[in-house]
């Protein structure tokens, strides 16, 4: 079994909860406040901001220039390709940069944001890597799953959000953090296994604990 799949199978019952959640539910039957998706939206655009600095340490930590570039090419994704969904809704939502640029993150990003770079600055590339997957696979999982409901797809607000995190193109650039795991992960050992398999599990919760925050709209 690849180091992906080992990882998956430690979280199935904490990435199964998301589905559930009444902010993702929410977005799938179009009954979520738009003040939450609001929230939410300021919160997470904040988050992707250390989100693309957790890339950006993988190409200082790399040895080979392959793997810088493929850093390079993600930290391009996060910035260019999936900050693009975020700027269009916060347009509609009448959200300015001014807004942004003075909004506080809640302790629970500022918490998830602050374990993956210490990961990022302490340990290796793998692990650095290994921190990030949770958020790039379970969204594509939720945007996946919400995207077999048609009035989902096709909702007039949050239709955009659904086919974004189900596109191919998040679909490519999450396969790509996924064979570099499984890449760099092959001979991984079971003692380095269960170092990652930690790192995993303690952001699949994290990915919960920002679903429950922005739903509950807590600092």
């Amino acid at each position: 079994m690849k180091l992906s799949q080992r990882l998956y199978e430690s979280t199935k019952e904490i990435w199964k909860s998301y589905h559930e959640h009444p902010f993702v539910k929410g977005i799938g039957d179009g009954t979520l406040d738009i003040d939450k998706f609001r929230f939410f939206m300021i919160q997470d655009y904040i988050y992707l901001l250390d989100y693309a600095k957790v890339f950006a340490l993988g190409v200082v930590k790399a040895r080979d220039e392959e793997l810088m570039r493929k850093f390079a090419s993600l930290v391009n994704g996060v910035l260019n390709s999936e900050m693009h969904v975020h700027k269009t809704y916060m347009e509609r939502l009448g959200i300015t940069k001014e807004e942004v640029k003075n909004a506080k993150p809640s302790i629970v990003n500022t918490s998830y944001t602050k374990y993956m770079l210490q990961v990022g600055h302490d340990m290796g590339v793998l692990e650095l890597l290994v921190s990030i997957l949770s958020c790039s696979w379970s969204y594509k999982e939720i945007g996946d799953k919400l995207a077999e409901n048609p009035e989902s797809l096709n909702h007039e607000f949050y239709g955009e959000w659904v086919k974004g995190y189900s596109s191919e193109s998040y679909a490519f650039d999450n396969n790509e953090i996924i064979e570099l795991v499984d890449k760099l992960g092959e001979n991984c050992t079971e003692e380095q296994f269960e170092v990652l398999r930690d790192i995993f599990v303690n952001c699949s919760r994290y990915e919960y604990m920002f679903w429950d925050m922005s739903y509950k709209k807590e600092m």
